[in-house]
């Protein structure tokens, strides 16, 4: 029963349905956006019509759907909804669709509409693991991105003919925030930038049933993907095993070891203008990994060889091609000394020295405190408050020190 934010109050949607299974829930989509104020103007393909009719549209949102270039010659159809629309969302958004949208062909209704649009646009789209996945589909996303379309999604999740993978539609949620994101009026310097935040520990397995750990809970990382994401960046979390709720508006990379984590920042960080990395990244894992449990009373539990891993935080510094570069660095004390030293060996931009060691901070709690150091020499002292407050103070100083550049 999601509604949408107050910000579409007032706003003309244009929802522009393809075909594929998950079209029915552009339904209660519509439902959402009328729910938040909105007026809905559904517009569906040939193909769309096929699994959800016009008359679903039509009963729920008292608008009549039209389905032809050519059904209204006095107001031309795909002009009228265009100059109309005050935010296009396309969801579904097929593997054709999206085709279509990149390379501006205009042979029915849908497509006509689109290259007409003068307003910012949502992308969700939907389709099987090796279509997503198909190069030509990054390279179509990737030109729909560098126009400004906003693309939400798609999640891993159940798929149809019994399939499951990347490529199942985006939550209501997500969808309904990245549409109040595209139309929010904002000055942050973070609005449209790409932000990449790590969060939660890691896990390096001993066998399959054991591991090494750390205590955090990834609550500090997820409340900084949230609040980057209200700000108006396009951020990708990379986070390690956590309890948490997914946050919503941001895509999510699930891994569980250092090295898995290194691997997906790596694969994302071409295109990141701001890096924050909150996870709690094991500095070593086992030497040898057993395939099967190892028994209690055996030697190799007394004695576990341990081998380093690869700093992610040192190596993003010695590349960062211009990025913006945020680190933390979790303590028993405010070691501010140890820090800075930090801070510069490292090449950031900025560090959060947070407590961990204290029943209200750190650690699997919702309140932290934190001193906040830039390279220039900059200080900020934080005293206790929530999570979600000090995320909102670290973006505060990422968004000052984007504006310095």
């Amino acid at each position: 029963m999601t509604a949408a934010p107050d910000v579409v109050t007032g706003r003309h949607v244009l929802l522009v349905v393809s075909g594929g299974i998950a079209a029915y829930k552009a339904a209660s989509l519509a439902r959402a956006l009328l729910r938040g104020g909105a007026t809905v103007q559904a517009l569906l393909t040939p193909a769309a019509a096929t699994f959800i009719g016009p008359a679903t549209f039509e009963g729920l949102t008292g608008r009549t759907v039209p389905t032809d270039v050519f059904s209204d010659s006095d107001h031309v159809p795909h002009i009228h909804l265009a100059r109309q629309a005050d935010v296009a969302v396309f969801a579904p958004a097929t593997a054709n669709l999206i085709a279509k949208l990149a390379v501006g062909i205009a042979d029915d209704l849908v497509t006509s509409t689109a290259l007409m649009l003068d307003c910012p646009v949502v992308i969700a789209p939907a389709m099987h693991t090796e279509m997503w996945r198909h190069d030509v589909t990054q390279a179509n996303i990737a030109t729909l991105r560098h126009r400004g379309a906003h693309i939400v999604g798609p999640d891993d999740g159940p798929l149809a003919a019994g399939d499951t993978g990347e490529g199942r539609l985006a939550d209501e949620d997500a969808i309904v925030a990245a549409v109040a994101a595209a139309i929010a009026p904002s000055t942050s310097p973070l609005t449209g930038r790409r932000v990449i935040v790590s969060a939660g520990g890691t896990r390096e397995p001993i066998d399959p049933v054991r591991y090494i750990g750390n205590r955090s809970s990834g609550k500090m990382g997820y409340a900084l993907a949230r609040q980057a994401a209200r700000r108006g960046a396009d951020v990708d979390l990379v986070t390690a095993p956590t309890h948490l709720d997914d946050p919503v508006g941001v895509r999510l990379h699930r891994v569980e070891t250092a090295e898995q984590m290194r691997t997906t920042i790596m694969d994302l960080v071409a295109d990141a203008e701001v890096v924050i990395k909150a996870a709690a990244v094991a500095d070593f894992r086992p030497a040898r990994y057993s395939g099967q449990k190892i028994k209690k009373d055996s030697d190799e539990l007394t004695r576990i060889e341990l081998v380093r891993n690869r700093d992610i935080l040192a190596e993003l510094g010695e590349n960062k091609d211009g990025r913006l570069l945020v680190g933390f660095a979790a303590e028993t004390d405010l070691a501010e000394d140890h820090a800075r030293d930090k801070l510069h060996r490292k090449g950031l931009d900025l560090i959060v020295v947070n407590r961990v060691d204290m029943a209200d901070a750190g650690f699997n709690v919702d309140t932290n405190r934190a001193v906040l150091l830039r390279a220039e020499g900059g200080r900020r002292e934080v005293p206790l408050t929530t999570k979600d407050q000090l995320a909102a103070v670290v973006c505060d100083e990422v968004e000052e020190l984007l504006a310095q550049r």
